[in-house]
């Protein structure tokens, strides 16, 4: 299996996938595992080959959120996701190129080139973990760990036509994961299918004492639950995002035949009312780059990473190391970051916006104690062209399907779904309970087969 993934990975190099591949010790790893299948000791991920995200830390392995300020950095721990899939005897087989510091709806960001659509070249991979959701497309491992922190791990999954889960806030530790806003970032696997996805959930989820922020739920038998007949469901579809003018009439068709499918074997289909669509992508962004602001300015050229050759004294260190090393998108987020954190702004953006995050928990909650899903599209369309969306607003409105999830902390998975006229694959997205990761996976597996 390493050997032939490999070998896909050297033949299949322009699309600029890995950053970095760890040929030499993935082959003594799976030698060693080789040995452990024939005594049957084995771990439950024995045979599975892992990508890992360029912003989860891997103990002596170099890991630099694809970003310049990081260039030529080597973790000196890994993160506890690391751990888990290593102790049930994955093979990590390299490290993949992502938008810097996890900032970007299409893998255009990063500082070490883009990665290309493995069906379309001209077309973006979706972001950030574009480099993950693109390994597993293009047979480059068996799965990989993504970061979600508005859609990370969900749009590119869509773009890719593979799937892609954002779990519950609080279920899988963060601790090793470089922070870009961290009351929304959740590391998950992207996979070719919802057996592994359950399976790698069920590894890396559960309590940490490194990470403060997770709830004591112990990992659940995922892989064991997911159920063959699902019986009849209530399921809430959001008027205002399939009425969304930004939705492709070929998706919203297909997401149409889903629901009369739905409703002719027996579950409840409900269009419902949300109306704060609007919002979500306003009160995300600022909340995310204030949060941004804080925790990247530890990269300022004195401890550790890139310091310019520039700089003549402190302040020089600063400010040189820091423009040269971050790119355009992420010193934008960090100035708006900054401006809604500043003492005349603060009221007006950042606390108003915590207020308004409210309002969208509780109204997302409303709906799920009524209903056990809420199905919506994962984009409003197929992959776009490189350079297709320059404008800033333009890109952050590609997340405007996502980012519910990550500002209301419930988990939402990306499952392929269909392929539109111009050939390219669709994901529809499904939102359950908090925690309600189970269900999701086998109402994923049934939709999956119809």
């Amino acid at each position: 299996l390493v050997r032939y993934y490999l070998k896909n990975i050297d033949r299949n190099s322009r699309l600029n996938a890995f950053l970095e591949v760890f040929t030499d010790e993935a082959l003594e790893a799976a030698k060693i595992i080789d040995q452990k299948l024939s005594e049957g000791k084995a771990g439950k991920l024995a045979g599975m080959i892992v990508g890992l995200k360029d912003n989860i830390c891997y103990k002596n392995h170099k890991v630099s959120a694809s970003s310049k300020i990081l260039e030529g950095f080597e973790s000196l721990y890994s993160a506890t996701v690391v751990e888990r899939l290593l102790a049930e005897d994955a093979i990590i087989i390299g490290r993949l190129n992502c938008d810097e510091f996890a900032m970007g709806s299409s893998n255009e960001n990063s500082a070490f080139g883009n990665v290309l659509h493995p069906i379309d070249n001209t077309r973006v991979p979706g972001g950030s973990s574009g480099g993950s959701a693109v390994a597993v497309a293009a047979d480059l491992c068996t799965a990989a760990l993504g970061t979600d922190t508005g859609g990370s791990i969900r749009q590119p999954a869509s773009f890719c036509g593979v799937v892609g889960l954002k779990p519950t806030y609080g279920l899988v530790s963060r601790w090793g994961c470089i922070a870009y806003a961290s009351s929304f970032d959740q590391i998950g696997p992207i996979t070719k299918n919802i057996e592994d996805a359950a399976l790698m959930l069920e590894v890396i989820a559960g309590p940490d004492e490194y990470d403060a922020t997770l709830a004591s739920i112990s990992s659940k038998y995922y892989s064991r639950s997911i159920a063959t007949d699902v019986s009849s469901k209530k399921i809430a579809v959001i008027r205002d995002c399939i009425e969304n003018p930004a939705l492709d009439s070929e998706i919203k068709q297909h997401i149409t035949d889903i629901i009369g499918k739905l409703q002719t074997e027996g579950n409840e289909v409900t269009i419902v009312d949300f109306p704060y669509l609007d919002y979500l992508v306003p009160a995300y962004y600022v909340l995310t780059t204030a949060e941004a602001s804080s925790n990247l300015s530890r990269y300022d050229g004195m401890r550790y990473g890139y310091r310019s050759k520039n700089a003549v004294d402190l302040e020089t260190t600063y400010i040189k190391s820091r423009s040269e090393g971050f790119g355009k998108e992420v010193k934008r987020r960090i100035m708006l970051g900054t401006f809604v954190l500043s003492a005349g702004y603060y009221d007006a953006y950042y606390a108003k916006a915590q207020k308004v995050r409210r309002i969208l928990r509780d109204k997302t909650l409303d709906i799920l104690n009524k209903f056990d899903f809420i199905l919506l599209p994962s984009t409003p369309k197929t992959a776009f062209k490189f350079g297709e969306n320059n404008d800033p607003i333009s890109m952050y409105l590609e997340d405007i399907f996502t980012v519910q999830a990550n500002l209301t902390g419930i988990p939402a998975i990306s499952i392929p779904s269909g392929q539109h006229s111009n050939g390219l694959p669709f994901g529809i997205q499904i939102m359950s309970k908090p925690f309600a990761e189970s269900d999701l996976f086998s109402f994923s597996s049934y939709l999956i087969n119809k």
